[in-house]
C-alpha cells in the first residue's frame, strides 16, 4: 500500500507528453485499486471525457486490489523510464 501511494504521487509528475491512453490506463487501475469495481453508471454520450475514464475503469474490473496496485506501479515505472529515455 505504501509503495502504491508513493507511485500515485510519482504519477502526478509524469510529463505532459504522456498519452491520454496511458493516463486512462493509470486512472482505471487507480480506481480499481482504491474503490474496487465500477460503482456508477456509464456517463452519457455527450460526456466523452468521463465516459472514457469510466470505460478504462470498467476494463480492469476483474482485478483484485493487489493486482491493480501492482499493475499501476509497473505502468508508472514504465512511463517514467520512457520519459527519461526521450
Amino acid at each position: 500500500m505504501e509503495e502504491f501511494e508513493e507511485y500515485a504521487e510519482k504519477a502526478k509528475g509524469l510529463p505532459e507528453t504522456t498519452t491520454n491512453e496511458n493516463k486512462l490506463i493509470l486512472y482505471g487501475l487507480f480506481k480499481q485499486a482504491t474503490v474496487g469495481p465500477v460503482n456508477t453508471s456509464r456517463p452519457g454520450i455527450f460526456n466523452q471525457r468521463d465516459r472514457a475514464k469510466w470505460d478504462a475503469w470498467k476494463a480492469v474490473e476483474g482485478k483484485s486490489t493487489e493486482e491493480a496496485m501492482g499493475d499501476y506501479i509497473t505502468k508508472v515505472k514504465e512511463l517514467q523510464e520512457a520519459a527519461a529515455a526521450s
